[in-house]
């Protein structure tokens, strides 16, 4: 067992999920690896399901774990710009390859609703 902020891990990989695994965390690193630095305007048009209260969880969520860094600029109206941190970028070619990945999936029509074997069983029985 790995201990890590109070909490209990079997592996590595149950830490990395409960860094980056927020329902917005990933698109938030993915965006912010393409563009280097965005608003948090920018960043709050990036789904229209994306409410301003969670994308200012998952930052804060990702300020807080080191991935992203946070600067604010004294000025009207205020500004407020997001980056990755040197250790955010590390997650950069994961990323491309679940992009990578993601997109095979599609191609390769894996997945459809009618593909799947229980969309062949009729209900007339």
């Amino acid at each position: 067992m790995i201990e890590f902020r109070n909490k209990q891990f079997k592996c590595a990989m149950e830490i990395t999920m409960d860094i980056i695994g927020g329902k917005w965390k990933v698109i938030i690193i993915w965006h912010l690896s393409n563009t280097k630095v965005m608003r948090f305007s920018e960043l709050n048009r990036l789904h229209p399901k994306l409410t301003q209260k969670m994308l200012t969880q998952q930052l804060r969520e990702l300020e807080r774990d080191g991935l992203i860094t946070r600067k604010v600029y004294t000025q009207v109206p205020p500004k407020v710009e997001y980056s990755l941190t040197e250790f955010g970028e590390k997650l950069k070619p994961i990323l491309a390859a679940m992009c990578e990945w993601g997109t095979q999936y599609v191609e390769a029509g894996i997945g459809h609703e009618n593909d799947h074997p229980a969309a062949n069983i009729s209900s007339e029985n």
